[in-house]
């Protein structure tokens, strides 16, 4: 059984260095498998099955590393995104688990705002998210010790300085970004050459696919985040699962 080998007594940035150390100094999938040996049993990784998702998946699936993954199924999602997903699990046959919004909360949201409230200020859409998104997520890292995501710097500008290891004080857990560095080409290069399912939406321009009623498709030139919320300030698009307070 692989056990901890964390370093005895340092503190919080000396370990943060340590794994930055892990993360910047092996290839992906030698950093994957040492998070997962470290971590026993508390290592997980959250997919959306978008580009950035489906890499990291098939890198853990392919390469048998002990990672527990999960989705949030916020209710709203695509039907595109519920095909890539049973594509993925037909390809690599490993267990994908599901996390749920706590159905009460839905009804007294849509109750208390309609079915398109968030439309109408950030607070309800963060308030939406926050439900649908934010209050599963918790519930999913709960107890784990190393949360792995698919964020690229190239998603927003509040993401240009991030390290590819991270800690995470709202949550109390640490953040791992393999693919912080990768440009869109390595991104779509390694997708192509390795076969993996994509969303068929990306062949339609949408870039960053979420809830069906907040994520569009975007014109040539437009930023990468343009596509969702795009009723909103363009600076602060984020649905509060990244934003640590």
């Amino acid at each position: 059984m692989p056990m901890s080998t964390t370093p005895i007594n340092i503190s919080r940035e000396e370990e943060l260095e340590w794994l930055e150390e892990i993360a910047t100094n092996r290839d992906i999938v030698k950093s994957l498998r040492t998070f997962s040996n470290i971590f026993y049993e508390t290592s997980v990784f959250s997919t959306s099955f978008s580009m950035e998702d489906q890499v990291i998946a098939h890198l853990l699936f392919s390469n048998d590393i002990d990672v527990n993954v999960f989705t949030l199924d916020t209710g709203r999602l695509f039907a595109e995104t519920y095909t890539v997903w049973a594509e993925t699990v037909e390809k690599y046959g490993k267990p994908i688990r599901t996390y749920y919004p706590q159905t009460e909360e839905i009804e007294n949201f849509v109750e208390q705002n309609g079915p398109n409230g968030f439309y109408e200020s950030v607070e309800k859409r963060m308030d939406c998210c926050a439900i649908r998104k934010v209050a599963p997520l918790k519930r999913a890292i709960a107890g784990q010790k190393i949360w792995i995501t698919g964020i690229r710097s190239e998603h927003s500008s509040n993401r240009t300085s991030m390290n590819k290891v991270e800690w995470d004080e709202s949550n109390q857990i640490f953040k791992y970004h393999p693919l912080l560095n990768w440009t869109t080409e390595e991104l779509q290069a390694f997708i192509k050459q390795n076969h993996i399912p994509i969303n068929p939406l990306h062949e339609q321009g949408f870039v960053s696919i979420g809830c069906a009623p907040c994520s569009r498709g975007i014109a040539a030139g437009e930023d990468f985040r343009a596509g969702r919320w795009w009723w909103e300030d363009a600076n602060k698009k984020e649905c509060g699962l990244h934003i640590h307070k």
